[in-house]
């Protein structure tokens, strides 16, 4: 599960967001980070424009209740 599944059911914290981008680096995986993570272009965009924090608030929009 990517991270934003997890997140998104509820299953870890946001925070957790650094332990996958720390995990990417280290891997072989031949994705890019936003793929890793499981976020769309608009969340990317989001993240790199704003701020961590406005990907928070906007994954937290769509975290099942």
């Amino acid at each position: 599960m990517k991270f934003k599944e997890k997140y998104l059911a509820g299953e870890i914290p946001f925070e957790e967001i650094d332990t996958y981008i720390e995990a990417w680096g280290s891997s072989d995986e031949p994705c890019t980070l936003r793929e890793y993570l499981g976020l769309n272009e608009e969340e990317e965009d989001v993240w790199i424009t704003d701020s961590e924090e406005a990907l928070e608030e906007m994954l937290h929009r769509q975290k099942k209740r």
